[in-house]
């Protein structure tokens, strides 16, 4: 697998990476998501994506935050790749990246939570070290 990863800054970054976020939250229409992400930037969300042969293949979003019970740790809010290209490595290669700025950024570990059912994603969380620790509980208010 080689493709060039780079941190989505510009909105045309942004916007290149809509197609894979699509996949993973595909009720987001492009003028929104583009809201959507700078309003998170300002709460320190950041995007990082890898694109292969010109198209970004896979994407993630992603935080700094501290916790009383993790301390600082990179908290990734979405990690996706575009349909058609899973299994190729693009995730991977994002998660490495992530695991590298976390460290560079002095943060004792990396979180994430993710769905029961996202059996191919769970394969590589664990290959990459994660460990099943919690249960993420949520009580919908069913506000926009």
């Amino acid at each position: 697998m080689t493709g060039d990863i780079f941190v989505a800054h510009s909105d045309e970054d942004i916007l290149s990476c809509f197609a894979a976020f699509s996949a993973l939250r595909p009720h987001f229409q492009e003028q929104a998501f583009l809201s959507q992400v700078r309003r998170q930037q300002a709460q320190s969300y950041q995007i990082v994506a890898l694109k292969h042969d010109g198209k970004v293949q896979s994407a993630a979003g992603f935080r700094f935050a501290e916790f009383l019970a993790w301390g600082k740790v990179l908290y990734i809010d979405d990690l996706t790749t575009l349909p058609g290209a899973t299994s190729q490595g693009f995730a991977g290669a994002l998660m490495d990246w992530m695991v590298a700025h976390a460290r560079a950024n002095d943060c004792q570990g990396v979180h994430l939570d993710t769905g029961y059912t996202r059996h191919a994603a769970h394969r590589l969380y664990l290959r990459k070290g994660l460990q099943l620790n919690c249960h993420h509980l949520a009580l919908d208010l069913g506000q926009d």
